[in-house]
């Protein structure tokens, strides 16, 4: 296997939850897993990485080892639709300060080309619009701006290649096909992992000084989230480049991405090619997938659920149809998308919690574990801010909020 820095995206096997219409043009570099190491990050999304470059940064003497069960961008943090916006779901948190601000300087510091604009997020309603609102869509009822709240957009792809350059560069190993199946919560703490390297299944007990648990839907039961959050499903959708005549029409000149604050939902944004993304925000998973996560004992586990959900294909079945119902949705609502080609089709997996609030807190049963998961749809600036701060809380520099 070449061991070169990959600076380009390698060839991957299509995905049955679709692809995006950006890449990750990064992979690590293949390495042998170490026995031991100060910091394991479990996760490899905005969150790990974002934790892994700052603890290189502000600890270079440590070890840092970050595992990811499958390949950068496959999971969450490669399927947002890339919407920056400011504060959490649950509004502005106690000691949270300012996302946008701190998501900028984080980009900054770390010398990463985010594409980042802020010029401002359109709030959708279909009750007391804004005076001349450039958007007039009719879904289920006139869907107008409402008003424009701080935010903005960026490239997904180019922020996790960015995140894990820096984080490589900097010292971190990043292991990509490492699956944290069960973590013995001793002292020290030892992650028992299956990696695929040079095509082979590779068995591994690793011990670790501390633990940051960044995963998503996939690792309830790890995180200790079993009972606390609900993963979801969201499907989003992109069209072929638009004209300045069609963008113009349909409202979106400016460039402001946009989301709705009633139901049906939906949100959106604009991509360097004047395509345009559209998504469903709140899809349930398919009934059979949902009973399982409701009441494990009626059929399976939320392991067994997971799994099903990693193998969800948006090609076949209940997927297929909620695309095409989006597809139809976006076609409706504006007489200059009636005949716009789509060009990508995707789904990716969101976590919720109780009242909205992201998780940050010491796993119960270790205080050298850290969990940090559930953005509820706010997670594309918070991960990044928060991984920073999830760093300098695993080294003793700042203390976890109590949310």
């Amino acid at each position: 296997m070449l061991l070169l820095h990959q600076t380009n995206a390698m060839p991957r096997k299509s995905h049955p939850w679709g692809a995006p219409p950006w890449t990750v043009d990064f992979r690590p570099v293949p390495r042998a897993l170490p026995d031991h190491v100060d910091f394991a990050i479990v996760g490899g999304g905005f969150t790990g990485l974002s934790a892994a470059a700052w603890l290189c940064r502000l600890a270079p003497g440590q070890s840092v080892l970050l595992l990811e069960s499958a390949a950068l961008g496959e999971g969450a943090s490669g399927r947002t639709g890339g919407l920056a916006l400011a504060e959490t779901a649950a509004g502005p948190l106690p000691g949270l300060g300012d996302v946008l601000a701190g998501y900028k300087k984080i980009l900054r510091a770390l010398r990463i080309d985010s594409r980042l604009a802020l010029p401002g997020v359109f709030e959708l309603g279909r009750s007391a619009p804004a005076k001349n609102s450039p958007i007039s869509w009719s879904d289920s009822g006139e869907l107008q701006v409402v008003r424009i709240v701080p935010g903005g957009v960026i490239d997904p792809g180019k922020v996790l290649a960015g995140l894990a350059r820096a984080a490589e560069k900097t010292g971190a190993q990043i292991a990509e096909r490492a699956h944290v199946h069960a973590i013995d919560f001793s002292n020290p703490l030892c992650l028992q992992i299956r990696h695929k390297f040079r095509g082979r299944i590779h068995r591994k007990e690793i011990r670790a000084g501390q633990i940051l648990l960044a995963t998503n839907a996939f690792s309830l039961e790890l995180a200790g989230l079993r009972v606390a959050a609900a993963p979801k499903l969201t499907f989003a959708l992109a069209t072929e480049p638009l004209s300045a005549a069609q963008l113009k029409a349909i409202g979106l000149s400016s460039r402001r991405p946009f989301y709705s604050i009633d139901l049906p939902y939906l949100w959106g944004r604009l991509l360097d090619s004047n395509g345009v993304v559209f998504g469903a925000g709140l899809v349930p998973l398919p009934a059979s997938l949902n009973a399982l996560f409701r009441n494990p004992a009626s059929g399976g586990s939320h392991k067994n659920a997971s799994l099903n959900l990693r193998r969800f294909d948006v090609r076949k079945g209940e997927a297929a149809v909620r695309l095409r119902w989006l597809e139809a949705r976006v076609r409706n609502l504006h007489l200059a998308l009636h005949s716009v080609r789509i060009s990508h089709r995707w789904a990716g997996p969101i976590l919720f919690t109780e009242g909205m609030r992201p998780i940050f807190h010491r796993h119960p049963r270790s205080k050298n574990v850290i969990v940090l998961a559930g953005y509820n749809g706010h997670g594309v600036a918070l991960s990044v801010y928060l991984g920073q701060w999830a760093a300098q809380a695993l080294l003793a520099r700042r203390p976890l909020p109590r949310w």
